[in-house]
């Protein structure tokens, strides 16, 4: 520690410590314009100088660190000068065109000058002008060049941090100028953190643009509906109508960045396809009614399919009070532990329940990537978690972060990774096994003799043969490091394999820590409240807090609560209820939220099956292909219209809040779920949000403790005491028969999160054509080209897109992303086989045309 004065007042301070950092901690106030926490100083500005005594020159606070015994001062008249002539410099060119700026109200430039400007400029010369009009850099960014004060917070936002290099700087001096590369933003990722950084109006967001000001706003700080990073969001709505998004630097695992969904992408309350009144099934067309004669028709059919199973399928968007509920409604009210929250994917609980409860890890992301080794494994972190992807950048090259990839996808941390291990797609058990294999082997002097025969003779074989030297490599660089965090996508649940994946995870956990390794290990969700919806309980062989069904005290215990008795079986997953529908056997099948028909692997049986359930209730905002195969259709609140909790990926709870009213005669989830009961004279208690929440607090063991007052701006963290893992090992999976076929995996693309996110227009205005992505071996031995429209053929089905070639690709593989309605990707994969077997070819110029009213055509191409 070292001790400095500032402005007679003396602290201790870490070395190394600047003085503006120092100065912040007394509570005194030094005006920057060019730093930024998150980054590294640059001392452009020269609004932060001091004195610092026996130094004949100011000095910029921001690089000065601190040395012992310093004396510094912030506030003498050379230092009010000089800040007073900084800023005169800077408002000798800036327009003075403030009241139609939409900075204005909010501008660091005007409080600057407010506060320490001169009374009256000592220039008298006409003002540059760089262009006389505004420039659309793309269709959510506007730039206004003669505005820029060149504080260069942009451009250093974009290639630090976002990692994108979209913008950069021309000329010099007083003509410096940001643009983007060619005047256009082609490379840039949308997310508009350039907008939220600028300290001034020369980046502006397009779609906000002159719709309003900061004090005609209602603002409400929330969070993020989109993935599972849980990042916070100020909404600004202006008489009800959402406005603008917008983060808070000092609140929220983000640090006020945000990516293009989050940012642009919540207009999707507001899109028209929103379900604005129940609706039930008559002559085979779905009809408008009242909620009353929807209670009626559903009160008798309910009693119709009475005695048959019946089953419950919930998003993992919803909040926690939500699924809570829905699950004790399942449980107590339809009698059947059939409930899952996963419509693309089967959740072994058997292999999964295990793992969390030994190893995950609930605390700041912040925190967790700051260990020796972050490993991520599986997925695309670029286009699924778009702001971690943001830490762990930030993470390998200030903190020095030894950053360990392992996937099918390539994605844009590769360029900041120490080791990346490709694999074949479907392979990441296999190359995982390899990476065990590969510590055992090195670390034969660090493990007891009888431990490491016990590990050996379990997981050598097979898997520990491989053709690449990457899986050692990574070894090494675990075995190197004293801490790793393991970081999984939750992507390698799509697989058949899931299982075979999260078995050798658990062997490669297991082997770090009896190495002595502090551990970590978190999931990468792409839907906002997954976790939170293990929490709840909304899984067929697991009650809220993951204790199986089967738990008999864990069942009693909430059924004193609930009064309640809860079926002893487990159920069956959301694959088996389609079965059962299949086959007749499903009475009610209950959707809330979520749009199987669209996302879960093979179409044509999904719509066969949901078709053939006795009664087939959906409850959603919005008018989904699932919806319109339903019997019973209940309108629901949207994102953003009732409040409750989401438990991100860190295991971090925070606010959902609501900032609109629901749309005409949709009702908050809460209350279809009392008035379904009801139906069945049945009440569900609590069934007040506040009320559940403190009931979740009471009975989910992670939970406890938790009050919604206590949740604060940042939330607060679920906490569960790691179970130490049952010390067994599996055995790895057979190599992957090696194939010539092309293999098809899926995702998410960047611009888009499942088909929510489809529902926004801003985000369709910047979001790429739907696409087909390959590798450039795979495409020249095809005689493909980039933007060649492909045919994409199964042995189910086929689509067609526009190609994209990406020199990053393994040979093998093809990416279709999961986003669009239109192509029906689901219409091409088989239950029970990921990845899907394909072949790509060109397109027929007659396919190409029919194509433009057929399954290439967007959303809204035709209107």
């Amino acid at each position: 520690m070292v001790s400095v004065t500032i402005n007679e007042q003396t602290l201790e301070v870490e070395a190394g410590s600047t003085v503006l950092q120092a100065a912040e901690r007394l509570g005194i106030d030094i005006p920057t314009f060019c730093y930024l926490k998150r980054l590294p100083a640059l001392a452009s500005c020269r609004m932060c100088l001091v004195e610092i005594e026996g130094q004949r020159r100011l000095q910029p606070s921001c690089a000065t660190a601190v040395a012992d015994g310093m004396i510094v001062r912030t506030n003498t008249p050379l230092i009010d000068e000089t800040r007073s002539s900084m800023l005169d410099m800077l408002l000798a060119n800036h327009p003075l065109d403030c009241p139609i700026c939409d900075k204005g109200g909010e501008c660091e430039l005007q409080d600057m000058v407010m506060a320490y400007g001169p009374g009256e400029s000592r220039f008298r010369d006409a003002k540059r002008v760089f262009h006389s009009k505004d420039i659309r850099l793309s269709p959510v960014i506007v730039m206004n060049v003669n505005r820029c004060i060149q504080c260069q917070r942009c451009v250093r936002m974009c290639e630090e941090v976002v990692g994108a290099v979209a913008l950069g700087t021309v000329e010099k001096g007083m003509d410096t100028a940001v643009t983007g590369f060619e005047g256009s933003l082609a490379s840039c990722d949308q997310c508009g953190n350039c907008v939220e950084v600028c300290p001034v109006g020369a980046l502006m967001s397009f779609p906000y643009r002159y719709k309003a000001r900061p004090w005609d706003l209602a603002e409400t700080d929330t969070v993020c509906p989109h993935c599972g990073t849980g990042c916070q969001l100020t909404v600004g709505a202006r008489k009800g109508e959402f406005m603008r998004v917008r983060s808070k630097a000092e609140h929220g695992v983000n640090r006020e960045t945000l990516c293009v969904r989050g940012r642009f992408g919540l207009d999707f309350v507001e899109s028209r396809d929103r379900i604005k009144r129940p609706m039930v099934r008559r002559d085979g067309a779905l009809v408008p009614v009242s909620w009353e004669e929807a209670g009626d028709y559903l009160r008798r059919r309910l009693s119709a399919v009475e005695g048959k199973p019946a089953g419950g399928l919930a998003s993992p968007r919803l909040p926690n009070e939500m699924l809570y509920q829905f699950q004790k409604m399942m449980r107590t009210v339809f009698r059947t532990n059939n409930i899952d929250c996963a419509s693309r994917w089967s959740t072994p609980f058997d292999t999964l329940g295990p793992l969390m409860a030994a190893f995950y890890t609930r605390m700041p992301l912040e925190e967790v990537i700051g260990n020796d080794c972050v490993l991520v494994v599986g997925g695309n972190v670029t286009d699924e978690n778009p702001v971690t992807e943001y830490l762990l950048r930030d993470g390998a090259r200030r903190r020095q972060t030894g950053l360990l990839m392992l996937s099918a996808r390539p994605s844009r941390l590769d360029a900041d990774a120490r080791v990346v291990v490709r694999v074949p797609p479907g392979g990441e058990a296999t190359s995982i096994a390899a990476v065990v294999a590969g510590l055992v082997a090195a670390a034969d002097q660090a493990l007891p003799g009888d431990v490491l025969a016990d590990i050996a003779a379990t997981t050598g074989g097979p898997a520990a043969a491989t053709d690449s030297d990457e899986p050692v490599r990574l070894a090494t660089a675990l075995l190197e490091g004293r801490s790793v965090t393991v970081l999984v996508s939750a992507d390698l649940l799509r697989s058949p394999l899931a299982r075979a994946t999260l078995q050798q995870l658990n062997n490669l956990l297991q082997v770090l820590r009896l190495l002595g390794k502090g551990l970590a290990m978190q999931f990468l969700f792409d839907r906002a409240n997954q976790l939170g919806a293990w929490d709840m309980g909304v899984l067929p062989a697991a009650l809220p807090g993951l204790r199986a069904v089967a738990d008999d005290a864990a069942r009693a215990t909430l059924e004193r609560a609930w009064g309640s008795e809860i079926p002893s079986e487990p159920g069956v997953d959301f694959d088996a209820m389609l079965e059962f529908c299949d086959t007749g056997r499903m009475g009610a099948l209950y959707i809330a939220g979520s749009d199987p028909l669209m996302s879960y692997p093979d179409r044509e049986f999904v719509q066969r099956a949901l078709g053939a359930a006795d009664l087939l209730i959906v409850q959603d905002a919005f008018l989904t292909d699932t919806a319109s195969l339903a019997e019973v259709v209940l309108p629901a609140a949207s994102y953003g219209e009732e409040s409750g909790t989401f438990t991100n990926n860190e295991g971090r709870t925070q606010k959902v809040c609501k900032f609109r009213e629901p749309v005409l005669e949709a009702r908050g989830n809460l209350a279809i779920f009392d008035f379904v009961a009801a139906l069945r004279n049945q009440a569900l208690r609590p069934s007040v949000q506040h009320e559940i929440f403190d009931e979740i607090a009471r009975l989910v063991p992670a939970y406890e403790g938790l009050t919604q007052d206590g949740l604060g701006a940042d939330g607060a963290f679920t906490k569960v005491a790691p179970v130490p893992p049952a010390g067994e090992f599996f055995a790895p999976p057979l190599a992957p028969i090696a194939t010539d076929r092309l293999m098809l995996i899926t995702g998410n693309c960047l611009f888009h999160n499942g088909y929510l996110s489809e529902h926004s227009e801003i985000l369709n205005t910047v979001a790429d054509d739907p696409y087909v992505e390959m590798g450039a071996r795979d495409a020249a031995q095809l005689g493909l080209s980039d933007g060649d429209q492909v045919v994409v053929r199964s042995a189910q089905s086929e689509l067609t897109a526009q190609l994209k070639v990406n020199k990053r690709f393994p040979k093998g593989l093809v990416f279709v992303p999961e986003n669009y309605k239109a192509l029906r990707l689901n219409g091409l994969m088989r239950r029970g086989e990921y990845p899907c077997p394909v072949d790509v070819q060109k397109a027929h110029a007659a396919f190409e045309i029919a194509t433009v009213v057929g399954v290439g055509a967007r959303p809204g191409d035709l209107s």
